[in-house]
């Protein structure tokens, strides 16, 4: 029985792309409509596993599902990187002169200013996704439409490139979780000393001069290189927040383990969220 992977989007998102690269190309990749049931599929047991964006090098951190992290008891098992490439898809038959809307997810379209500032009768359509802007124009068969997506959504439903890679600037990258259900006594894998690890983990401090300050010295004192640090609002609690934390190292390390006892003397609260491989 194939491996079922939850992503949001439709068939051809740079989600699936992501997917393939977690799970593997055997995995049945499971398009749904949110992130929120991307999470619940897998806590309900409906897929396997899922692949959910985290942050963007050029837009920043997708906020949604940092919350949707510290609500659903699912490890981080692994993470990869997509390079975002952005195509022009139209129509068969349809040409770039005939072009007068393109749709796409806004962040696609806000990515590809340079192409609407050099073709100013071209309107902006935002959509909900990228690759379901490719299979509503195929579906409507528009004649003066054309989507951004990419080049999996071409070819999945059937349309043209008429240009490639349209987007502003080609360092553009998404990271990307693998989540899984834990597993009775396998919550994090264990430790390969050929291999690096990063682990991700909330805490919250108490709101005093310093606190922060306090926390993070934890890694510094050990020399454990932070990578990055996001925080988020403490439901509940106005002006107070959350820091989510990645940082360089296996939880079942000698200094990582001491790094986390120190955080956890210092933090209101401290919970771990995964434990993985570094990406690529």
């Amino acid at each position: 029985m194939r491996r079922r992977i939850a992503f949001q989007g439709e068939l051809g998102a740079f989600s699936q792309v992501a997917a393939r690269q977690l799970a593997g190309p055997d995995c049945l990749p499971v398009p749904l409509a949110s992130f929120e049931e991307v999470f619940r599929s897998v806590q309900n047991g409906k897929c396997s596993c899922a692949a959910i964006p985290i942050e963007n090098t050029l837009h920043g951190s997708v906020h949604e599902n940092y919350d949707h992290l510290l609500k659903f008891d699912l490890p981080i098992r692994g993470e990869t990187f997509v390079r975002i490439v952005h195509n022009l898809i139209a129509p068969p038959g349809v040409k770039l002169a005939q072009v007068r809307r393109v749709f796409s997810h806004p962040v696609a379209l806000n990515q590809c200013k340079r192409f609407f500032e050099e073709h100013p009768a071209i309107q902006k359509e935002p959509f909900y996704d990228t690759a379901g802007s490719v299979k509503m124009v195929m579906e409507s068969t528009l004649t003066n439409a054309a989507a951004i997506a990419s080049a999996d959504a071409a070819r999945i439903y059937g349309g043209r490139i008429l240009l490639k890679s349209i987007e502003d600037d080609r360092e553009n990258y998404t990271r990307f979780f693998l989540l899984e259900k834990p597993k009775r006594g396998a919550k994090y894998p264990k430790q390969d000393l050929a291999v690096p690890y990063k682990t991700t983990l909330v805490f919250t401090t108490k709101n005093t001069p310093g606190a922060l300050f306090r926390s993070l010295s934890a890694f510094a004192l050990r020399d454990l290189s932070l990578t990055k640090i996001e925080s988020r609002p403490l439901r509940g609690k106005p002006w107070e927040y959350l820091f989510y934390l990645d940082f360089l190292g296996h939880v079942d390390d000698k200094v990582s383990k001491n790094a986390l006892g120190h955080l956890a003397e210092l933090a209101d609260t401290l919970r771990v969220l995964g434990c993985y491989p570094v990406g690529r």
